[in-house]
């Protein structure tokens, strides 16, 4: 087997990608766990996922041509499915307005409905052979609104041709935070485009997929005819702790070069005879006995960390410890963060235990989280600013305890009440008290509030975020 210096390059050499900047993901980085093959089904409209789990990842591999027979490997139905991308965090004017378009567009009193049809028509239009204006959304727009019986047509011939091909049509959203600063604004705009996706099941051949966070989910988006039509498709993107592992590992055999091979041959060694990897034309894949939570996948990861977080068993386990304590406050561990503390661990371990007979040095796993966890708190500054604001004030104090005592951090720091927090994004969306913030926390699974009323927050943002907590991983310094 390779030494532990050689594998710990080697981890850091793997596609780990740990910003999700829209590009098409490598062919080796593509796992798809079980649960997520029905998120990924033509069926499945409504897709929820807090940040980090792989929207904008399965958006990106999904828009892929390249992509789309190794995912239909998996997902059947993809194969015969001509997908379009109507909303993403990557800019692409010509399929869908960007922010401040779309921003202007709303301002001048054009119903979010009438831009979400218009994004739908732009690229039914195209499949139906159809000519529709298109130097700018505004004149798209007016032409939706102006002209409902040639856009029912070019509607019906698109789902015609589709027929006659053996095709389906899927258009998929992603990245809606990104169009407006301004909640009311935002419900809108979620609820419009979800009747959209109830329109379109009118069709037998077009579907639409949108991906959303959970706090996107308010009751108000729900709030027209029909729309248990749409809820009940929902799917959850969650990863169970083997999914994590799986993850893992069929991005560790696709490291380049030598490095591939190094990490390779540290499964090989685990591995029972009949089974092994899978060599296709560009990438490696698992076999089903490490994909799923086997004896084997366990002791794949003790080859890298051991089996225990210390000098004995009762500071838990590497395999199980590594996943939990990146738990967010609902339980969940998204694999950027699983990733990012592996990267962490590896580097951490090379630069301080370069002797160590294993690859991950459990100090250096937990030094892994701390990495994970500033990294898990810059992500969330991106997408909701006035949260690191909200927790500054909190800076030094331990967890779990009184909500009291939050509340007088935040009512000293924050005079003006709740509405004070700055942000140049979307605020807290429930601004009217404290305990609308915290709600807004709890929800966001940044806090958790236990049965005795106390309020706790995990390691992975507790961390970050600079709070201790007697015995846990301490804070970065």
């Amino acid at each position: 087997m390779n030494n532990p210096q050689a594998i710990r390059q080697a981890i850091q050499e793997a596609p780990f990608e740990l910003d999700s900047t829209g590009d098409v993901p490598k062919p080796g980085t593509l796992h798809i766990p079980p649960a997520h093959r029905k998120a990924l089904s033509r069926e499945a409209v409504l897709v929820i996922g807090a940040r980090g789990v792989g929207k904008s990842f399965w958006t990106a591999a999904l828009g892929a041509r390249e992509l789309r027979s190794q995912i239909g490997a998996t997902v059947p139905e993809l194969i015969d499915t001509t997908i379009h991308i109507g909303h993403a965090a990557k800019p692409n004017l010509r399929s869908y307005p960007d922010p401040d378009t779309f921003r202007s567009m709303v301002s001048q009193g054009h119903e979010p409905y009438s831009v979400w049809r218009a994004v739908v028509l732009r690229w039914l239009a195209e499949i139906a052979g159809h000519q529709v204006p298109v130097t700018t959304w505004m004149d798209t727009v007016a032409w939706v609104k102006g002209n409902p019986e040639p856009f029912a047509r070019i509607v019906e011939a698109a789902n015609q041709k589709l027929v006659g091909e053996g095709q389906f049509g899927l258009i998929i959203f992603d990245a809606l935070d990104r169009t407006s600063h301004d909640w009311g604004t935002m419900n809108l705009i979620v609820r419009d485009l979800l009747r959209v996706a109830l329109w379109l099941r009118d069709l037998s051949r077009v579907r639409a997929k949108i991906f959303l966070r959970p706090d996107q989910m308010e009751r108000t988006v729900t709030s027209f005819p029909d729309a248990s039509k749409i809820t009940s498709t929902t799917v959850n993107l969650t990863w169970d702790r083997h999914d994590l592992h799986a993850m893992l590992w069929q991005r560790l055999i696709n490291s380049p070069a030598s490095h591939g091979a190094c990490l390779r041959s540290v499964v090989s060694s685990v591995l029972p005879p009949p089974d092994g990897l899978i060599e296709h034309k560009d990438y490696w894949s698992l076999p089903p006995v490490l994909t799923s939570d086997s004896p084997y996948q366990r002791r794949l990861f003790e080859a890298l960390a051991g089996d225990k977080m210390g000098k004995d068993a009762r500071r838990g386990v590497p395999y199980v410890w590594s996943v939990g304590h990146l738990a967010d406050g609902h339980g969940w561990t998204s694999p950027r963060s699983f990733l990012a503390a592996i990267a962490g661990a590896a580097e951490d371990s090379a630069q301080r235990y370069a002797d160590y007979p294993l690859a991950l040095h459990y100090e250096s796993l937990k030094r892994g989280i701390q990495k994970a966890s500033q990294i898990r708190v810059e992500q969330v500054a991106e997408d909701d600013p006035w949260v690191p604001e909200a927790m500054k004030p909190l800076k030094g104090k331990n967890v779990p305890c009184d909500f009291q005592t939050i509340f007088e951090a935040w009512s000293e720091a924050f005079p003006g009440g709740a509405g004070a927090i700055p942000s140049d994004h979307l605020p807290p969306q429930h601004a009217e008290s404290w305990d609308g913030v915290r709600k807004d926390l709890d929800r966001l699974g940044i806090l958790v509030t236990r049965k005795d009323g106390r309020i706790d927050m995990p390691d992975l943002y507790r961390v970050g975020f600079g709070l201790g907590r007697r015995g846990g991983v301490a804070p970065r310094k």
